[in-house]
C-alpha cells in the first residue's frame, strides 16, 4: 500500500522495534499522527533524552542517569550478596518483590555459541574483576530458565568456584497458583530438584 513518505519512515521506524510487525507499526504511524503536536514532541523528547541521558553502571552494568548507579552507591544494600541477571529489566522485576537487598550485576545477555556469544560477549570478565575486588560472600546466578541462561549459570559457577565464594541458583518450578496437571515435563523436573523442607 502507498503511503506518503513521512508516514513510510515512521512506519519503518515502529517496526524496528521488538514485537511490532508491520500492521501494529502502521496503527502506532496513524495513532502518532492524530496526537497533538505537543503530546508527539513530548514523546520525541522522551525518547531522545532517554537515549541521551541514560548509560550503564560502571559497577554493575545496570541502566541509569548517574554513575554507579542508585543501588550500587545505596550503603543499606548488603554488598556481599550480588545477584547476577542477563538484563536490566531483569533488576526491575527483582526490586519490584522488594526481598532482595544485595547488589546486582548484569550481563546484558547470554552465552549463546549458536549465535556466537560467548563470555567475552557479555559482562561475565567485569564480574570475574568485581569479585576479586570486592568482598562477596555469595553469588545469586538468576539467569534466564532456558538453554542459554542454564549455560551461562554453569560456566559462570565454574569460573567462581576456585575462589571458595558461594554460588547458588535460583529456583525454578511452578508458579504459585499453577495446576500440576498444565506444567511440562522440564518445570515439574525443576520443581521436583528445587524441592525443601516444611
Amino acid at each position: 500500500m502507498y503511503y506518503p513518505e513521512p508516514i513510510t519512515k515512521l512506519i519503518d521506524s515502529f517496526s524496528k522495534l521488538p514485537g511490532i510487525g508491520p500492521k501494529t507499526a502502521a496503527r502506532l504511524a496513524f495513532f502518532v499522527l492524530n496526537m497533538k503536536e505537543d503530546d508527539v514532541l513530548n514523546f520525541a523528547n522522551a525518547l531522545v533524552s532517554a537515549k541521551r541521558e541514560l548509560s550503564h553502571c560502571s559497577v554493575c552494568g545496570h541502566i541509569t542517569d548517574q554513575d554507579p548507579c542508585a543501588i550500587c552507591t545505596d550503603t543499606s544494600r548488603d554488598g556481599s550478596l550480588i545477584c547476577v541477571v542477563q538484563d536490566p529489566k531483569d533488576v526491575i522485576a527483582m526490586e519490584k518483590m522488594k526481598e532482595f537487598h544485595g547488589k546486582y550485576h548484569v550481563l546484558h545477555g547470554a552465552i549463546s555459541p549458536m549465535d556466537g556469544i560467548g563470555p567475552e560477549d557479555i559482562n561475565v570478565p567485569d564480574l570475574i574483576n568485581r569479585l576479586k575486588d570486592e568482598e562477596v560472600e555469595e553469588l545469586i546466578l538468576a539467569t534466564n530458565p532456558n538453554i542459554e541462561g542454564e549455560a551461562t549459570a554453569m560456566y559462570i559457577s565454574r569460573l567462581v568456584k576456585p575462589s571458595g565464594i558461594r554460588t547458588t541458583r535460583i529456583a525454578h518450578g511452578l508458579p504459585v497458583g499453577g495446576d500440576l496437571e498444565y506444567a511440562d515435563e522440564v518445570t515439574l523436573s525443576k520443581a521436583l530438584e528445587g524441592r525443601r523442607d516444611v
